[in-house]
């Protein structure tokens, strides 16, 4: 079991019916008992935050690890920041020499994380920039350079722009790089009949499942759909 005095539990957004499976199994079991420490703390310290449940569930946070290891990520690119979960957990793996460009519209979320992630000695791999991500992916295309030269991409934000970021990136991405799009069951919303899914919502699930069968779809990717979290698929460029 998690060892901390103040014992806070993840917040569930997965699509598991069980809550023991997922909260005392899955994540005492499998998880908790290789976070890193650091990691551990910024997950402690965004568990205040209203919106808490956006941070990287860390389920998928473990298997993102273990992806950007076998493809031996040095030069990543991360759509979406929040806290910073899942940056650290990026900043930690990839090597010292690693890079990562951060893009998020809100600094001051990211500031929460900052603190943790300078204790952790890994702020010098991450060129945080505030600003819409769109801007700063073409930004990266005007230099030819950069295309086909990031290892791994990691997308957990607006979903509007999720086919503007997926064209961008393959570009971006050397041939068998990865992407992984988070948010992509939209706590089981996408396979729920119309009439069950509310109103406010209606929209960002169509959204979503268009997204989801234009990756089953597209040929230039190997994907895998993974139950972790809210759902991730992961894409590996091919050609």
């Amino acid at each position: 079991m998690e060892q901390n005095a103040k014992k806070v539990p993840s917040p569930s957004k997965g699509v598991l019916q069980s809550e023991d499976l997922y909260q005392i199994y899955i994540l005492e079991t499998s998880v908790y008992p290789r976070e890193p420490d650091f990691l551990k703390e910024l997950r402690h310290v965004t568990a205040s935050h209203p919106r808490a449940i956006w941070a990287t569930a860390p389920d998928a946070g473990q298997l993102m690890a273990m992806l950007l290891k076998l493809v031996n990520a040095k030069k990543t690119i991360e759509i979406g920041v929040f806290t910073g979960y899942s940056l650290l957990l990026t900043a930690l793996t990839i090597p010292e020499d690693g890079k990562i460009i951060a893009i998020d519209v809100n600094r001051e979320t990211f500031e929460i994380g900052l603190p943790v992630i300078k204790k952790a000695g890994v702020a010098d791999k991450i060129d945080f920039i505030e600003s819409e991500a769109l801007p700063v992916l073409d930004q990266q295309l005007h230099n030819h350079g950069n295309e086909g030269s990031f290892d791994f991409a990691f997308v957990d934000a607006d979903k509007v722009n999720y086919w503007n970021y997926h064209e961008r990136l393959l570009k971006l991405l050397k041939v068998d790089g990865l992407v992984v799009y988070d948010n992509t069951l939209r706590r089981g919303f996408v396979a729920m009949p119309e009439a069950l899914v509310p109103e406010h919502r209606k929209k960002d699930i169509e959204l979503t499942v268009e997204f989801n069968k234009f990756l089953a779809a597209d040929p230039r990717i190997q994907i895998s759909h993974a139950s972790l979290g809210d759902g991730i698929i992961i894409c590996r460029r091919l050609y």
